[in-house]
């Protein structure tokens, strides 16, 4: 019983380490989200604010087109040299690019060099990025329970749920102590500046990590060639893993890094209320992510997969034309709430059926670049898409369009890799 209890504690260690570093990459990118509106005045100004917050956006995307390149270069790495030392890496590369951005002067100061060097930090840690959620989710794959999978592999996605609060708190309590006019000239950087002073923590809190039992046993260790290779002979599975990833990408930055943004530029309301809604899904999100990873080792991934895409189908463009027939601050919650259900339900099954569908010797590899490019062709420019579907059409539920096409090609990817190469039915059980 005491090595049960022993063991038991080891694995929730393993979770609270991986999932503290995941939390900073994640909250990194949402303070981007959060200000883009100020920091597009700061670095892009423009005579048209629209076309200002049109080029922060451009730059917060960019940083996703450097994922696949984080996937391959570091995921190879880590399927090579170890998951514990890849995690390192892949945090320590995150905190360069958050500091660049803390720190960085304006265009006012120094010109055209201080948005390039932005978009240099976003770069460096979309290559983090890359390789950081997939590093997380095999690393909990491994070290979960049998018949558990997926309600460990849930908390890589709930930790980012933190993040999500986190960064709503640190900005409802600068907007409630702050004037506006000194949040959009300076206070934005503060947000940044925290993330940084918590990564030299964070780093020692993850070098206690453990190498995986799976890792050491595994006796394929690829070099880049090798994974390439590999990842080639298996691009149909990345592709699909791709396809089922548009969803959870496209929503959880719709619902995430745009909300704030949407909430006060579109909608009209304070800067505290769209903060607060952004509050309010992350809590909800970090309740039902682990709930639905559960769930998901009880009925089997692909029946939750088909339900949850098909509802976000349907419900995506009807829930934002609800919204925007009488903006309000209820609404945007009552809208929000639901899509982040929609979501939770679809990622707690997809993130751990991901890692069941890569071949063993690539698993981050293959992961890691399926999900990537998920989010650097669809889930990263969301918010630069809806903006511009907005301006576009003149229509504030245009966003809701996309959300309903991510959702029918994640359907379409779910019904081909459940063709191809059908899932195991998880061991059932019980047990949370």
């Amino acid at each position: 019983m005491s090595g049960d209890k022993n063991a038991n504690w080891t694995k929730v260690k393993a979770v609270f380490i991986v999932s503290s570093g995941n939390f900073l990459e994640m909250y990194d990118f949402m303070v981007f989200g959060y200000y883009a509106k100020a920091i597009g005045k700061a670095f892009f100004p423009a005579v048209n604010p629209a076309a200002s917050l049109l080029l922060a956006f451009m730059t917060f995307g960019a940083g996703f087109l450097m994922r696949p390149v984080g996937a391959v270069v570091l995921g190879s790495y880590i399927d090579r040299h170890g998951r514990r030392k890849g995690l390192l890496l892949t945090l320590a590369l995150m905190g360069v690019g958050t500091l660049a951005i803390a720190g960085m002067p304006t265009y006012a100061q120094i010109g055209l060099v201080a948005p390039l060097l932005v978009l240099l930090g976003r770069l460096i840690q979309g290559m983090s990025a890359g390789v950081e959620v997939g590093g997380a989710s095999v690393y909990l794959s491994e070290v979960a329970t049998e018949g558990r999978r997926g309600f460990y592999v849930a908390w890589q996605s709930a930790s980012q749920q933190v993040a999500v609060i986190f960064a709503a708190l640190v900005g409802l309590l600068l907007n409630l102590l702050m004037p506006s006019g000194t949040m959009e000239t300076w206070g934005w950087r503060i947000p940044f500046v925290v993330g940084s002073l918590l990564l030299p923590f964070l780093l020692l809190v993850r070098r206690a990590l453990k190498e995986t039992e799976a890792f050491e046993h595994s006796t394929s260790r690829p070099d880049l060639r090798a994974s390439l290779n590999a990842i080639l002979a298996n691009s149909g599975v990345v592709l699909l893993g791709m396809g089922m990833a548009v969803m959870t990408t496209v929503f959880f930055y719709m619902l995430t890094a745009y909300t704030p943004t949407y909430g006060t530029s579109v909608l009209n309301l304070s800067p505290a209320q769209s903060m607060l809604v952004t509050l309010i899904v992350g809590t909800t999100n970090f309740v039902l992510l682990p709930v639905m990873g559960a769930l998901s080792d009880r009925i089997g991934r692909t029946p939750q997969l088909i339900a949850c895409s098909l509802l976000a189908a349907l419900v995506g463009y009807p829930a934002l034309q609800w919204m925007v027939a009488a903006p309000s601050f209820e609404r945007l919650v009552v809208a929000d709430l639901l899509l982040a259900a929609i979501y939770a339900g679809y990622n707690g099954a997809l993130v751990v059926h991901l890692t069941e569908i890569m071949p063993a010797n690539v698993r981050t590899t293959g992961f890691a670049l399926a999900y990537s490019l998920a989010t650097a062709i669809f889930g990263g420019f969301t918010p630069a898409l809806s903006t511009y579907l907005i301006e576009a059409t003149g229509d504030k539920g245009a966003p809701g369009l996309w959300l309903s096409g991510a959702g029918l090609m994640s359907l379409f990817a779910v019904f081909a890799i459940a063709r191809i190469k059908p899932a195991k039915r998880p061991v059932a059980t019980m047990a949370m």
